[in-house]
C-alpha cells in the first residue's frame, strides 16, 4: 500500500499573514491537524496543533500582549524547507521520516500538494491491520500526571520541564480523569481579549455557623485549572490488549494517546508514536 492509499485530502491552505485564530478556526471545523502555508502558490510553511500549542503556551511578553487574532501565521509556522513525499513511497517510508524528524505530518507532493499523511492516517491503516503485539510491548512506562485544579500554567510549566505533549490528569483519589495534550492548548478558548490566560469566576460559600447551611455571598475570580482543557472522560486500554486495538480506540475517539491499565491502576501510556512504531511487524 502506498501513501497515496492513506494520505488526507483536500489541503487546506493559509496565507503568512492570516491570524492564528482563522488556523485554529480551521483546524476545528474540519476537523484537521494541520494546514499548509502558501505565498504566491508557493508552500512556504506547515502550520500545526502542535505549532499553536507550543507557541501560544510561551510565556513571552509578545504573546501576552498581543490576542491571538493579532498574530499572524509567519510568527507560528514551520518555515521551508519543508518535508516533504511523494504520493507512491510506502507507508513504512512516511513513517522513518515522522520518527526521524520528530514531525507529525508530511504533505505528500506531485508537482503541488495533493494531500497530507500524518500519524492519525497511519494510525487509522494500523487499526485495519491483523497484528497480535501487546501493548505491553510497546507502551511508555513513563507518564506526567497533574491534579485537576491545578492551573494551566502549572500544565505548560510541567509539559516543558518534562519535555513531554500530553500530561495525565488525576482526581483527589489519584484516578485518571482526563488527559490533556498540545492539541487542547491549541484548540481551547484559554486567552482573552487581550491574549492573556482567561480566568473563570466561581461562586465561593461561607457557613454563618459552624455545621450552619452553606450560603453562597460571594464571587471569586480564579485561573484556569486543568479540567476546564482536558479531553475526558478518560478511555484506557488494558496492558494486556493488542496495538491494532489500540488503534482502533484512538482512531475512534479521535486522541493521541491512550493510558494503559493494569488492575486498575494506569501503569503507562501508548501513544500514535509508540503504535506506528510496529509497522515494521507488518507482513
Amino acid at each position: 500500500m502506498k501513501i497515496e492509499d492513506i494520505m488526507s485530502s483536500p489541503v487546506y491552505v493559509i496565507t503568512p499573514d492570516e491570524p492564528i485564530s482563522y488556523a485554529r478556526k480551521l483546524m476545528l471545523k474540519h476537523k484537521i491537524g494541520s494546514i499548509v502555508v502558501v505565498d504566491d502558490d508557493k508552500m512556504v510553511g506547515i502550520v500545526t496543533k502542535s505549532d499553536l500549542g507550543k507557541r501560544l503556551a510561551q510565556a513571552e511578553p509578545m504573546w501576552r500582549r498581543r490576542p491571538i487574532d493579532k498574530i499572524p501565521i509567519n510568527l507560528v509556522m514551520t518555515e521551508s524547507p519543508i518535508i516533504t513525499i511523494y504520493p507512491d513511497a510506502s507507508i513504512k517510508q512516511a513513517v522513518d521520516l515522522m520518527l526521524e524528524n520528530n514531525i507529525n505530518n508530511i504533505p505528500v507532493m506531485k508537482n503541488s500538494v495533493i494531500g497530507i499523511v500524518s500519524k492519525k492516517d497511519v494510525v487509522r491503516y494500523m487499526s485495519e491491520q491483523s497484528l497480535d503485539t501487546k501493548v505491553s510491548n510497546v507502551m511508555g512506562e513513563c507518564f506526567i500526571s497533574v491534579h485537576r485544579h491545578h492551573t494551566i500554567n502549572h500544565v505548560i510549566d510541567e509539559m516543558e520541564r518534562n519535555e513531554v505533549n500530553k500530561i495525565i490528569v488525576i482526581d483527589d483519589a489519584e484516578k485518571a480523569v482526563g488527559i490533556i495534550s498540545t492539541t487542547n492548548l491549541a484548540l481551547s478558548t484559554m486567552t482573552d481579549y487581550e491574549g492573556k490566560l482567561s480566568t473563570k469566576s466561581i461562586k465561593m460559600a461561607r457557613r454563618p455557623i459552624s455545621g450552619g447551611e452553606k450560603t453562597y455571598r460571594y464571587i471569586k475570580e480564579v485561573p484556569l485549572v486543568a479540567e476546564d482543557i482536558m479531553s475526558g472522560p478518560i478511555v484506557t486500554i488494558n496492558i494486556n490488549d493488542t496495538v491494532v486495538n489500540a488503534a482502533k480506540i484512538i482512531n475512534k475517539e479521535n486522541i493521541t494517546a491512550l493510558p494503559v491499565e493494569q488492575d486498575d491502576t494506569i501503569v503507562g501510556m501508548i501513544s500514535r508514536n509508540d503504535i506506528i512504531k510496529t509497522i515494521n511487524k507488518l507482513d
